[in-house]
């Protein structure tokens, strides 16, 4: 870790203590060491560096959209986290490869559900980027649902703190029963299931399409063993 992250993640830190009312013990849960996928829900731009700074000293990384780096302030934390850069809208091969060789590299790498930010904090429908690396990777996932992030902004205005609460799930490997050829079917009903880990941590409120926990169902999720 170079001198510049290692005071950034410091002032970082000092001022997500300032601003928010956070446990980040949850995060112990993951292990010390990679690899792995850390699949949140998307709620803030503030997520991500949370998640970074409270996680490190493990090695990780994660997918970012290529806009934060046009702006000079964003671009900054960009490349002193290492952050891979992903164009938005297509398939973005460049970016599955960096994704592959971290996770191979054995660091953790960073993924938001949803693609997309949800303004209310409701989850919204999961995209298929983390089942086609995960099943290319055949690494763990760690769903970590967190909430509060979007009350920030209006919570600075009043010069009030903000509580954001973070669970982790149980990590479990994305994988089709029998094997095979994993189609375009599967990775639905992938991404569906992999939602719903999600979705159990959230209040019901928050859960969205995923509310109804009676049609979550496991058939391709495979729970991985925790020492």
């Amino acid at each position: 870790m170079s001198v510049t992250e290692r005071i950034t993640n410091f002032v970082v830190r000092t001022l997500f203590r300032i601003i928010l009312r956070v446990d980040t013990s949850p995060l112990r849960k993951i292990p010390s060491r990679g690899p792995g996928i850390l699949l949140s829900n998307h709620v803030s731009n503030l997520e991500g560096p949370l998640l970074y700074v409270f996680l490190s000293p493990r090695h990780a990384t994660a997918l970012g959209k290529i806009e934060l780096w046009q702006n000079r302030v964003t671009r900054f934390f960009m490349e002193t986290w290492d952050v891979i850069p992903l164009h938005r809208g297509a398939v973005d091969g460049q970016a599955m490869r960096r994704c592959l060789a971290a996770l191979a590299e054995g660091q953790f790498v960073g993924i938001a559900a949803e693609g997309t930010r949800s303004r209310n904090g409701i989850l919204r429908q999961g995209q298929p980027g983390a089942p086609v690396l995960a099943t290319r990777a055949n690494v763990p996932i760690y769903p970590i649902a967190h909430r509060g992030l979007h009350n920030v902004a209006s919570n600075l205005r009043r010069m009030r703190r903000t509580r954001v609460s973070i669970r982790v799930g149980r990590p479990f490997y994305l994988r089709k029963p029998g094997n095979g050829t994993i189609t375009r079917t599967d990775r639905a009903r992938m991404v569906d299931e992999m939602m719903f880990q999600l979705a159990i941590l959230l209040p019901e409120h928050l859960r969205g399409r995923y509310a109804d926990l009676a049609q979550m169902t496991t058939d391709y999720i495979e729970y991985a063993q925790v020492s």
